[in-house]
């Protein structure tokens, strides 16, 4: 029965979705009250009906309900109840239902903190999503139902795939879904604001709060799965250029560009047209991005779905989407009047030309992404797009992105000089070149790279300490500091803490892969690691080899590191689990690998890595998303209704 109720739930989902959909929007162009008074119990409801299509498939993993299809396809009566839990999303049917709540999530969200504006932006907004939710539902029900049910129970399941069974299962795929995702809301403001005719510095303040909610999830899922796969895999890599992976920065790029855009909309009421393209593109590339991993075009860790017609529907369902904005947009874009003018040294300029590198940064890795595939469907062959193309087309453009985020902090709005800038900037540029220049050599040996990495990380870092110096000098004015002021520099700082992470780990990680017997040592990164023994473990499903490493230096044994080689009952891939002695400025990282001599003595392969500072790239993560949050919350975006529409009359009046 719960199956059933978890089916039934999710067809009258989509009649709910699609009644919303349509009458809202309709009812707030046309000014329809009545219809308007359905978008927020709506939202309220179709969260309901996902919720309990949601909790009626967790039910049945929880259960272990062998009748489900997709349970038995992803789960298994050995299983730890926790990821019994999160196997919910563990593969494609439930990974989509997870979409989708996280879809109804944001609505309901929508719903219950946009009180202060108008009611008729609120119902297309929210009507909007509802559209998105009916292709999603559609999707599911004809080509990914997480409910069908077998006639011959099984009596167990197939299990999850091992490579899933770890809590980076259980946080990284949601978080990132909620960054995924909550880009459709920007997108909704951005249609509705099409679908209005005024595209004033109102949307663009009604918007940005949810655009930098969304980039916030977006980018702890980002550097979670970067983990994930960091201590997970045993190769000892943060980030590999995989398709997937590309598939979920290519909307953090495109939305860090739609942040900034939105800023100089809302300050100055300029770059409407350009924002709104970025919020659709935002969006379309999250599309995208489930395209990629769902219709089977790829062969990844990260990837799902194998069966084509998925494939088609999700791709009809993205020209549908970025075809009908697009439409609406040049049908409108024609009637923006321009907004005020600046100079070429401006504020504006330097935003502008960030947004620019960002958006090509995007582009370059959608071609690296993308041509491959186009390759291979046209039969010309096969072809490999890997890491030396990223490098030499990504690193060139972040170096003028990283040197233009400062100068924008300090350049005045409309019009500032050269020689005002050089005045304000003099100093840091200085300090941070000979700092820069000269640090990398206490490393070892001077590199390059690694100079100009450390001298725009330090750039960076300085020139906020310089601006939030400014700011608690002056106590009145410290105390008036509006929360996005120090939620952007903690995110600049945590863009600098990731950056010097990358260069110092990139540049000065040490690598050896030995052969190993009990008694050996070997040295890396001034640590010596002696294998002390090989044991034998038993886990709920699988069984282990687990190593006894003694991580000595200087003669005194600083910690025991176990890595795993296991074996899962139910599948016959083996999986590696590392160990790692994570410290402030470094990680030394050992991986089991294969029994290589039997014998009273056998040998082992054994990886074993001294890395700078890579724990440094997931705490910039976290002060980035940090920053994120701190401006998100800032009180102006908690203004009044009343003020708040009156606001929209006048800029509408002037646009």
């Amino acid at each position: 029965m719960i199956p059933e109720l978890g089916h039934f739930a999710l067809i009258l989902s989509l009649f709910v979705a699609l009644a919303l959909g349509v009458l809202t929007v309709v009812g707030g162009q046309t000014g329809r009250s009545d219809w308007i008074a359905l978008a927020r119990p709506g939202a309220h409801a179709l969260w309901l009906l996902t919720a309990i299509a949601y909790g009626c498939l967790t039910y049945a993993f929880y259960s272990n309900d062998f009748s489900v299809v997709y349970v038995v396809q992803h789960s298994n009566s050995s299983l730890p109840a926790l990821y019994r839990i999160a196997g919910v999303w563990g593969g494609h049917e439930g990974s989509l239902l997870l979409w989708h709540f996280m879809l109804t999530s944001w609505m309901l969200a929508v719903a219950f903190f946009s009180r202060q504006l108008p009611d008729a932006m609120v119902a297309k907004v929210l009507g909007i999503l509802g559209l998105v939710g009916v292709g999603f539902l559609l999707f599911m029900l004809l080509t990914s139902n997480p409910f069908l049910r077998l006639t011959d129970v099984p009596a167990d399941g197939r299990d999850l795939n091992p490579l899933l069974q770890d809590p980076g299962l259980v946080f990284h795929p949601p978080m990132l879904y909620m960054g995924y995702v909550g880009l459709a809301v920007p997108f909704a403001f951005a249609i509705a604001a099409l679908l209005g005719g005024r595209l004033d510095a109102a949307w663009a303040r009604w918007s940005r709060p949810w655009a930098t909610v969304a980039w916030m999830f977006l980018t702890l899922g980002i550097a979670l799965g970067s983990w994930w796969a960091y201590y997970e895999l045993g190769w000892g890599g943060w980030w590999f250029w995989d398709p997937v992976e590309n598939a979920s920065f290519l909307p953090w790029l495109v939305s860090v560009a739609l942040i900034h855009s939105l800023a100089v909309t809302e300050k100055r009421g300029l770059f409407r047209n350009w924002t709104i393209v970025l919020a659709i593109t935002a969006f379309s590339l999250s599309l995208l991005g489930t395209f990629l991993v769902r219709s089977g075009v790829l062969t990844s860790v990260h990837a799902f779905a194998t069966d084509p017609r998925r494939g088609v529907f999700i791709l009809v369902f993205l020209i549908a989407v970025v075809g009908s904005s697009l439409t609406l947009f040049a049908m409108r874009a024609s009637k923006v009047r321009a907004g005020g003018s600046f100079k070429l040294v401006s504020r504006e300029t330097f935003l502008l030309l960030n947004n620019v590198l960002m958006t090509t940064a995007a582009a370059t890795v959608l071609l690296g992404t993308l041509y491959p595939l186009i390759v291979d469907a046209l039969n010309l062959g096969k072809l490999s797009v890997g890491p030396p193309y990223f490098n030499a087309v990504f690193v060139p453009i972040m170096v003028p992105v990283l040197l233009f985020m400062v100068v924008g902090t300090f350049a005045r709005w409309k019009s500032d000089g050269i020689a005002e800038l050089c005045k304000k900037l003099g100093a840091t540029a200085l300090i941070s070149v000979a700092l820069g220049c000269t640090l990398p050599i206490l490393a070892g040996h001077w590199s390059a790279a690694v100079a100009l990495g450390m001298s725009l990380a330090l750039w960076i870092v300085l020139s906020s300490a310089q601006h939030i110096y400014r700011q608690l000098r002056d106590t009145a004015r410290w105390r008036s500091t509006p929360w996005s002021f120090w939620g952007m520099h903690i995110a600049h700082i945590g863009v600098a803490v990731s950056t010097l992470g990358v260069v110092m780990v990139t540049n000065y990680e040490t690598e050896k892969d030995v052969r190993m017997t009990v008694g050996d040592t070997v040295s890396v990164g001034g640590y010596t690691l002696r294998l002390t023994g090989i044991r034998q473990a038993q886990g709920p499903n699988y069984r282990a080899d687990v190593g006894d490493v003694e991580l000595i230096q200087d003669g005194k044994v600083l910690r025991h590191l176990h890595p795993e080689k296991r074996a899962y009952f139910s599948s016959t891939m083996p999986m590696t689990e590392a160990a790692i002695d994570t410290g402030l400025a470094r990680d030394v990282y050992v991986s089991l690998g294969e029994q290589l001599e039997g014998g009273a003595n056998p040998a082992w392969a054994v990886r074993v890595y001294y890395k700078p500072f890579v724990s440094w790239i997931w705490g910039g993560a976290l002060l980035m998303a940090l920053g994120g949050t701190l401006a998100a919350l800032d009180r102006r975006y908690r203004k009044k209704k009343a003020a708040t529409a009156s606001d929209a009359l006048v800029s509408g009046a002037t646009a």
